[in-house]
């Protein structure tokens, strides 16, 4: 697949690193010759010096032969034209990064999309629904759910309390059929686990599941359920505002910020939100004991710094707050801040991520879902008549170590795999693999 992808900044160079791994024809555009020299020097990729607008560079980039072209500059207008000069050229598939929400009523989305912008993604949105989605579950780390919720995938940090530490994991699989070990996180190594695999305290164990099983999950685990209510977050970001028009509704908001400007535009911002906005610094722990931290339930930190949204969480613990999420964009934090008791990490480049590669699966993208983590991506894949999964049952494939097959949905109903199971074309299979090699998983579905 070719792929074009306009703008170097975070989010598009992220994108073109982990692009760059799956083996895809990638070329990234940019005004700023050093941010390209620096990936073209370290990545399988191809950089070309130029405005994402002009029609004269898009055509040097190859966009009127490419299957996606994606522009992901900051800016949300030069990311509109380009999509659309990069339709009228040729590109198959086009994306645009926003930062609108109106854009994406379904109004907005049906003019757009006759102007030649296909997709449309916004990820202070995804950020904000991710946020709710932990929120609502409280003792998990990852929450993801296929085909109405038929299949579940877990994640979930493992404390000393929990009964699977210490267990290898063919001696959980004999005794149980319920819920299946997709995947170990362990600091900064992520695990496609065998049998002979031991589970430790401080591991992220990723399970794929039916709805019937996540009480009993969360049981083995240790965890207990508990009902969020009260929520303060700590920085007026788009993000901050996105939530707070999602989830005001459901949640006592308290918004804190240390800059007088952004709580005077927050109420218009936030209009029609049901939300308490108080100025002061919640790194100070006078403050937050001020404003009665204590009877949170839980602390969300989205300021534009990872370091401090990471001390913040953990000071909010240190106050007994029960559910603490924070916004970590810098990527090599993440497996710090995952060993770290700040529950929830939130981060924007991974989500839009993981909504873009979902464009890129053959399968079809009504159905098809993904999600990226840190250094292992999970996706559904439809089974094709005369594919090669199809040909034995899963013991006999030999499938490559570096990933597994965790369920799939048949007929409309979710079930788990194991190695007598026989996959048949029209299932939907959950793949968790290690970064970089979706696309060869998806050659066996093909």
């Amino acid at each position: 697949m070719k792929i074009v992808i306009a703008g170097a900044g975070e989010v598009g160079s992220h994108l073109a690193k982990l692009l760059s791994r799956e083996e895809q024809d990638i070329v990234l555009i940019d005004r700023d010759a050093a941010k390209l020299a620096r990936l073209d020097a370290n990545y399988n990729l191809m950089t070309k010096v130029g405005s994402p607008t002009s029609v004269r560079d898009q055509r040097g980039a190859g966009v009127p032969s490419c299957d996606l072209f994606i522009a992901v500059t900051p800016f949300e207008n030069t990311n509109l034209v380009a999509c659309e000069l990069a339709k009228r050229l040729g590109a198959r598939r086009t994306v645009a990064r926003i930062d609108n929400y109106e854009f994406l009523s379904a109004e907005s989305r049906e003019m757009f999309s006759g102007l030649g912008v296909d997709h449309l993604i916004y990820p202070e949105v995804l950020a904000a629904q991710e946020i709710c989605t932990a929120l609502r579950r409280p003792w998990v780390r990852h929450w993801f759910e296929l085909h109405n919720g038929e299949l579940i995938v877990v994640g979930v940090k493992l404390r000393d309390n929990a009964s699977l530490v210490g267990r290898k994991l063919r001696d959980i699989t004999f005794s149980q059929h319920n819920y299946h070990v997709s995947a170990i996180k362990r600091r900064h190594e992520t695990i496609i686990p065998r049998g002979d695999d031991e589970i430790r305290v401080g591991d992220i164990l990723y399970f794929t599941t039916t709805a019937p099983y996540v009480d009993e999950i969360r049981d083995i685990c240790g965890k207990s359920e508990s009902k969020i209510r009260k929520v303060m977050i700590m920085g007026g970001s788009r993000i901050a505002v996105r939530l707070a028009h999602i989830a005001s509704e459901n949640y006592d908001l308290t918004i804190i910020d240390d800059d007088m400007e952004v709580c005077r535009r927050l109420p218009q911002k936030c209009s029609g939100c049901n939300v308490n906005i108080i100025h002061g610094d919640a790194r100070n722990n006078d403050v937050l004991t001020e404003e009665n931290i204590s009877s949170m339930d839980a602390f969300v930190a989205l300021t534009e710094f990872s370091e401090t949204n990471i001390l913040a969480c953990l000071a909010a613990k240190e106050f007994q707050v029960n559910k603490t999420i924070a916004e970590v964009e810098n990527i090599q934090f993440i497996s710090e801040a995952e060993a770290l008791n700040i529950g929830t990490v939130i981060n924007k480049k991974l989500l839009a991520s993981s909504k873009i590669f979902q464009l890129m699966l053959d399968a079809d993208e009504t159905s098809a879902k993904f999600m990226a983590l840190a250094d292992a991506e999970v996706a559904e894949l439809d089974v094709h008549p005369g594919s090669k999964i199809t040909k034995a049952p899963v013991m006999d494939l030999k499938l490559p170590c570096d990933m597994t097959l965790a369920g799939l949905v048949r007929d409309g109903k979710g079930m788990l795999v194991d190695g007598r199971t026989r996959i048949l074309p029209g299932d939907h299979v959950v793949v968790f693999c290690l970064a970089g090699s979706i696309h060869k998983v998806e050659k066996l579905f093909a």
